[in-house]
Protein backbone atom coordinates (compact mmCIF):
# COMPACT_ATOMS: atom_id res chain seq x y z
CA UNK A 1 0.00 0.00 0.00
CA UNK A 2 1.07 3.10 -0.92
CA UNK A 3 2.23 5.49 2.44
CA UNK A 4 0.48 8.81 2.24
CA UNK A 5 -0.25 11.98 4.04
CA UNK A 6 -3.57 12.88 2.69
CA UNK A 7 -5.72 15.97 2.53
CA UNK A 8 -7.85 16.37 5.44
CA UNK A 9 -11.16 17.73 5.87
CA UNK A 10 -11.87 20.11 8.15
CA UNK A 11 -14.69 19.36 11.18
CA UNK A 12 -14.92 19.38 14.87
CA UNK A 13 -15.60 15.65 15.26
CA UNK A 14 -13.68 13.86 18.50
CA UNK A 15 -12.82 10.75 16.34
CA UNK A 16 -11.46 10.68 12.79
CA UNK A 17 -11.01 6.84 11.53
CA UNK A 18 -9.23 6.28 8.07
CA UNK A 19 -9.10 3.32 5.87
CA UNK A 20 -6.35 2.63 3.11
CA UNK A 21 -7.52 0.07 0.74
CA UNK A 22 -6.79 -0.96 -3.29
CA UNK A 23 -8.74 -2.30 -5.89
CA UNK A 24 -8.21 -3.58 -9.43
CA UNK A 25 -10.56 -3.01 -11.51
CA UNK A 26 -11.01 -2.32 -15.66
CA UNK A 27 -13.46 0.31 -17.13
CA UNK A 28 -13.97 2.56 -19.69
CA UNK A 29 -15.60 5.78 -20.44
CA UNK A 30 -18.33 6.03 -22.80
CA UNK A 31 -17.30 9.42 -24.11
CA UNK A 32 -15.85 10.79 -27.54
CA UNK A 33 -14.26 13.42 -25.98
CA UNK A 34 -12.49 10.16 -23.03
CA UNK A 35 -9.71 9.36 -26.39
CA UNK A 36 -8.00 6.29 -25.28
CA UNK A 37 -9.72 6.06 -22.09
CA UNK A 38 -12.57 5.36 -24.39
CA UNK A 39 -11.01 1.18 -24.99
CA UNK A 40 -11.39 -0.71 -21.81
CA UNK A 41 -8.47 -0.55 -19.42
CA UNK A 42 -7.53 -1.72 -15.91
CA UNK A 43 -6.18 0.12 -12.98
CA UNK A 44 -5.19 -0.77 -9.54
CA UNK A 45 -7.27 1.91 -7.63
CA UNK A 46 -5.93 3.00 -4.12
CA UNK A 47 -8.63 4.49 -2.25
CA UNK A 48 -8.73 6.24 1.17
CA UNK A 49 -11.85 6.50 3.29
CA UNK A 50 -12.26 9.55 5.85
CA UNK A 51 -15.05 8.53 8.49
CA UNK A 52 -15.76 10.80 12.19
CA UNK A 53 -18.24 11.09 15.02
CA UNK A 54 -18.39 12.15 18.41
CA UNK A 55 -19.62 8.77 19.70
CA UNK A 56 -18.00 4.83 19.61
CA UNK A 57 -20.57 2.28 19.17
CA UNK A 58 -20.77 -0.21 21.44
CA UNK A 59 -17.30 -2.52 20.86
CA UNK A 60 -15.43 0.98 20.96
CA UNK A 61 -14.92 1.18 17.35
CA UNK A 62 -16.12 4.51 15.46
CA UNK A 63 -16.39 1.33 12.62
CA UNK A 64 -15.00 -1.51 12.01
CA UNK A 65 -12.39 -1.27 9.36
CA UNK A 66 -12.80 -4.70 7.97
CA UNK A 67 -16.47 -3.46 7.19
CA UNK A 68 -15.50 -0.80 5.37
CA UNK A 69 -12.80 -2.93 3.42
CA UNK A 70 -15.86 -5.50 2.78
CA UNK A 71 -17.81 -2.78 1.48
CA UNK A 72 -15.80 -1.62 -1.48
CA UNK A 73 -13.06 -4.48 -2.24
CA UNK A 74 -15.98 -7.14 -2.25
CA UNK A 75 -17.93 -4.83 -5.01
CA UNK A 76 -15.09 -3.30 -7.22
CA UNK A 77 -12.31 -5.70 -6.83
CA UNK A 78 -11.50 -7.39 -10.40
CA UNK A 79 -14.21 -6.37 -11.88
CA UNK A 80 -15.37 -4.55 -14.95
CA UNK A 81 -17.26 -1.16 -13.48
CA UNK A 82 -19.09 -0.39 -16.09
CA UNK A 83 -20.93 -3.62 -15.63
CA UNK A 84 -21.59 -2.22 -11.91
CA UNK A 85 -25.37 -1.12 -11.41
CA UNK A 86 -23.60 1.86 -10.01
CA UNK A 87 -22.89 3.42 -13.52
CA UNK A 88 -24.36 4.04 -17.02
CA UNK A 89 -22.79 4.36 -20.25
CA UNK A 90 -26.01 6.57 -20.80
CA UNK A 91 -25.48 9.68 -18.37
CA UNK A 92 -22.00 11.39 -17.88
CA UNK A 93 -22.84 11.82 -13.55
CA UNK A 94 -22.81 7.60 -13.81
CA UNK A 95 -19.68 7.18 -16.22
CA UNK A 96 -17.03 5.21 -14.42
CA UNK A 97 -14.72 7.87 -14.19
CA UNK A 98 -12.40 8.64 -11.05
CA UNK A 99 -14.91 11.01 -10.11
CA UNK A 100 -17.59 9.06 -10.20
CA UNK A 101 -16.43 6.79 -8.80
CA UNK A 102 -15.25 8.23 -5.62
CA UNK A 103 -18.29 9.78 -5.22
CA UNK A 104 -19.99 5.80 -5.62
CA UNK A 105 -17.97 4.83 -2.76
CA UNK A 106 -18.69 7.60 -0.55
CA UNK A 107 -22.47 6.61 -0.96
CA UNK A 108 -22.08 3.21 -0.68
CA UNK A 109 -19.80 3.74 2.73
CA UNK A 110 -22.36 6.39 3.66
CA UNK A 111 -25.57 4.53 3.29
CA UNK A 112 -23.84 1.42 5.56
CA UNK A 113 -22.99 4.44 8.36
CA UNK A 114 -26.53 5.62 8.24
CA UNK A 115 -27.31 2.44 10.00
CA UNK A 116 -24.94 2.82 12.94
CA UNK A 117 -26.22 4.11 16.44
CA UNK A 118 -23.19 6.04 16.70
CA UNK A 119 -24.15 8.06 13.45
CA UNK A 120 -20.66 8.25 11.78
CA UNK A 121 -20.52 10.20 8.46
CA UNK A 122 -17.68 9.64 5.37
CA UNK A 123 -16.28 13.20 5.08
CA UNK A 124 -13.82 11.92 2.52
CA UNK A 125 -12.96 9.63 -0.21
CA UNK A 126 -9.22 10.20 -1.88
CA UNK A 127 -9.07 8.13 -4.77
CA UNK A 128 -6.03 7.18 -6.77
CA UNK A 129 -6.03 6.21 -10.04
CA UNK A 130 -2.68 6.08 -11.15
CA UNK A 131 0.50 7.17 -9.28
CA UNK A 132 0.50 11.18 -11.06
CA UNK A 133 -3.59 11.32 -11.11
CA UNK A 134 -5.89 11.49 -8.20
CA UNK A 135 -9.77 12.69 -6.61
CA UNK A 136 -11.17 13.81 -3.53
CA UNK A 137 -14.87 14.46 -3.55
CA UNK A 138 -15.92 15.53 -0.25
CA UNK A 139 -19.85 15.84 0.94
CA UNK A 140 -21.23 19.02 1.47
CA UNK A 141 -23.46 17.73 3.77
CA UNK A 142 -20.61 15.88 5.96
CA UNK A 143 -18.30 18.44 6.46
CA UNK A 144 -19.09 18.27 10.50
CA UNK A 145 -18.16 22.04 11.19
Amino acid sequence: MIQQIYPSPTHSFQYELNKDLQFAAAHFVPHSEAGVCQQVHGHTYFVNITIAADELDDSGFLVNFKDIKTLIHNRFDHRILNEDSLFSNDHANDFPTSEVLARKVYEIIQQYLDTRKNAPKCLQIFLRETPTSYVIYRPKEARGS
